[in-house]
C-alpha cells in the first residue's frame, strides 16, 4: 500500500487513495477532477466535476456548472458506481466516462449528454523532485488539500446537449485540474482562462491560506503557458505576492520572481453559481464560481512588457479572501 501511494505522487491524474474506498471510521477524504470545456464561440462554457467523498455521508458525484445560465447541478451517485483505472487513466461514475482522450456524459433530464474528444494535453511538468503543480509540497503527508494541474490547454471536438440546447465544441478549448485531501482551504482566490485571441496561452493562479505545523501561511500557485513554456510563480519556487485585492467586482493580483512579474486583473464577476465543496467533513454548497469573467494578463521581464492579452470565459472563485495576507 505504501509503495502504491508513493507511486501516485508522480501521477497526479490518478485516484490517490483507492484503498480508502473501504472507508476508515472517523476519517473523511475527497477527490475531484475539474474538466472545463468552452466552445469556439464562447457561448456555452461548461465545467464538469466528477469526484468522490468518503466520510459519514460517503458517495460519488458529478457536479455540472453551466456557465451560460449561471446554474450548478449536483448529481449524487452510490459509492459503488465509482471506479478508476490507472494506465491508461479512466474514471467512471455510472455510465459517465472521463479520460485523457475524451469525456462521455449521459446525465438525465437537463444533461449534459454527449461526447467530447480532447487534443494533446499541456500538463504542468512532473519531475523527480517536483511532481506536478504542488512541487515538493507533494511529498508532505499532512497537507489539507493537494492540487494538480493536468492540462493547461488542449483542443476540443464533439457535441453536448444541455437541456434544450445543443452545442458544437469543435475548435473549442479545454482545461483540466483536480484537488484531493481532507477539505478545501479556509480562504482562497482562484482564476483561470485559456480563451485568448492567440491560441496556446493559458493562465491559472490561486492564492490560499494553508494550514501548517506552526499555524498557517499564504500559499501561491500560479502558472502561465505561453509559447509551450510554463512560467511558474509558486511559493516553493521563491515567487512572491506583491499585491492582492479581491471583491465582488474584480480580482487584482501581482506576482513576481527574480526575472518576471505577472499581473492579473479579473473583471465581470457577476452571474455565477454556487458549487458543493468539502468543509467540516461534509459536502456543502460553499464555493461561488463564475465562468464568464474577463481576465487581462501582463507578463514583464525586468521593465520590458513581454505579453499583454485579455482572455474570455475566465473562471474565478473567491472564498473568504479577507484571511489572505501577501507574505
Amino acid at each position: 500500500m505504501m509503495f502504491d501511494r508513493i507511486h501516485r505522487i508522480w501521477n497526479p491524474i490518478q485516484f490517490h487513495y483507492p484503498r480508502f474506498l473501504k472507508r476508515v471510521a472517523g476519517k473523511s477524504f475527497f477527490e475531484g477532477w475539474y474538466f472545463k470545456m468552452v466552445d469556439a464561440a464562447g457561448r456555452q462554457p461548461l465545467a464538469v466535476i466528477p469526484g468522490v467523498f468518503l466520510g459519514k455521508d460517503a458517495h460519488c458525484f458529478l457536479q455540472v456548472l453551466d456557465g451560460f445560465r449561471g446554474e450548478a447541478a449536483y448529481h449524487r451517485f452510490r459509492l459503488e458506481e465509482f471506479s478508476t483505472t490507472d494506465d491508461p487513466f479512466e474514471l467512471r461514475i455510472g455510465s459517465n466516462v472521463f479520460s485523457e482522450r475524451y469525456v462521455n456524459l449521459e446525465l438525465p433530464d437537463r444533461g449534459p449528454r454527449g461526447r467530447i474528444d480532447f487534443g494533446p494535453w499541456h500538463p504542468w511538468p512532473v519531475r523527480w523532485n517536483s511532481p506536478g503543480a504542488m512541487g515538493p509540497y507533494s511529498f508532505t503527508p499532512f497537507m489539507q488539500c493537494y492540487h494538480g494541474i493536468l492540462s493547461m490547454d488542449h483542443s476540443l471536438s464533439g457535441k453536448l446537449t444541455l437541456g434544450d440546447r445543443s452545442t458544437d465544441y469543435d475548435d473549442g478549448r479545454g482545461y483540466v485540474e483536480k484537488d484531493w485531501g481532507s477539505g478545501f482551504p479556509e480562504g482562497y482566490v482562484w482564476a483561470q482562462s485559456n480563451c485568448f485571441d492567440r491560441p496556446g496561452i493559458s493562465v491559472s493562479a490561486s492564492v490560499a491560506k494553508i494550514p501548517w505545523l506552526t499555524g498557517s501561511f499564504t500559499g501561491l500557485l500560479a502558472g502561465l503557458l505561453w509559447e509551450n513554456r510554463i512560467y511558474r510563480f509558486t511559493t516553493y519556487s521563491g515567487a512572491r505576492i506583491d499585491s492582492l485585492t479581491a471583491d465582488s467586482e474584480e480580482i487584482e493580483i501581482t506576482l513576481s520572481d527574480k526575472e518576471h512579474r505577472l499581473e492579473i486583473n479579473v473583471s465581470r464577476l457577476a452571474g455565477g453559481a454556487v458549487l458543493h465543496a468539502p468543509y467540516d467533513h461534509v459536502m456543502i454548497e460553499r464555493v461561488p464560481e463564475v465562468m464568464t469573467a474577463s481576465l487581462r494578463l501582463r507578463l514583464w521581464k525586468n521593465e520590458r512588457l513581454l505579453l499583454d492579452e485579455t482572455g474570455r470565459n475566465a473562471c474565478a472563485e473567491i472564498v473568504n479572501a479577507g484571511v489572505l495576507r501577501p507574505e
